[in-house]
């Protein structure tokens, strides 16, 4: 059944208008008055509901029936991610949000290449919230995901942590999987560098703000992948 993003209050019984861009779509896809879809609002629970009319900027739905499934990971973790090149943000945010993760905050890291100010971070931001949207809808999410402002790493390291931090480093001596084994699940915040990685110079300040350095295993794993291999060991060690 279809999902959509509505954020505005929805209860059982009323009729609600749908968000412009989820009405193009089900006018592209030629849905019909009478089909079902789930609506969630990201306050928790979906909603089945009943479409009530369609047209090309306008479609409403009657909400039936309020199902409170939560698929959330049971420890909240936070990736912080150093700025990739191109779009592999998009990549990493879209597979983050499938495997889980609560909270992303992007870095300016020392490799970073992207550089983001002003307007262009601005509607960078806004592109990427709409992915969290899109991967939260197709992977049954109910809760988005925190998009949080870009931060430069060294401010970021300052501002002092609330959760243990996990810095991934090839230099680690202990990996991911076996601390997580000995370790009870927790909120935490891991933390990947751009292309290239962190610098010596980030990685140690980043261990003397207390990051606990962790190694992914043998291989060296790119940017891209590193975080989204990180989530899928926690949750298999953790969420079962």
């Amino acid at each position: 059944m279809p999902r959509f993003f509505c954020p505005q209050p929805i209860a059982v019984g009323s009729t609600v208008d749908l968000p412009e861009a989820v009405a193009h779509h089900l006018h592209v896809v030629r849905m019909q008055i009478g089909e079902e879809v789930v609506l969630f609002n990201g306050e928790g629970g979906q909603y089945r509901a009943v479409l009530a009319e369609i047209g090309k900027k306008r479609a409403s739905a009657t909400v039936a029936a309020f199902d409170p499934v939560e698929v959330e990971l049971p420890y909240p973790v936070t990736l912080a991610q150093g700025l990739p090149e191109g779009s592999k943000m998009d990549w990493i945010i879209e597979k983050a949000v499938e495997l889980g993760v609560a909270a992303i905050q992007p870095l300016a890291a020392q490799r970073s290449v992207v550089r983001l100010a002003g307007e262009r971070l601005e509607k960078r931001h806004a592109h990427w919230e709409g992915v969290i949207v899109a991967a939260s809808e197709q992977s049954g999410r109910n809760r988005l995901a925190q998009l949080e402002q870009l931060a430069e790493f060294n401010r970021f390291l300052k501002a002092g942590a609330t959760t243990p931090r996990i810095l991934f480093s090839p230099r680690a001596t202990e990996s991911l999987s076996s601390w997580a084994r000995s370790t009870l699940p927790q909120a935490l915040t891991i933390l990947v560098g751009p292309e290239g990685g962190f610098t010596e110079q980030e990685e140690q300040a980043a261990i003397d703000a207390g990051a606990l350095p962790l190694s992914l295993g043998p291989r060296v794993l790119r940017t891209e992948t590193a975080g989204l291999a990180a989530l899928a060991m926690l949750a298999a060690t953790w969420e079962s």
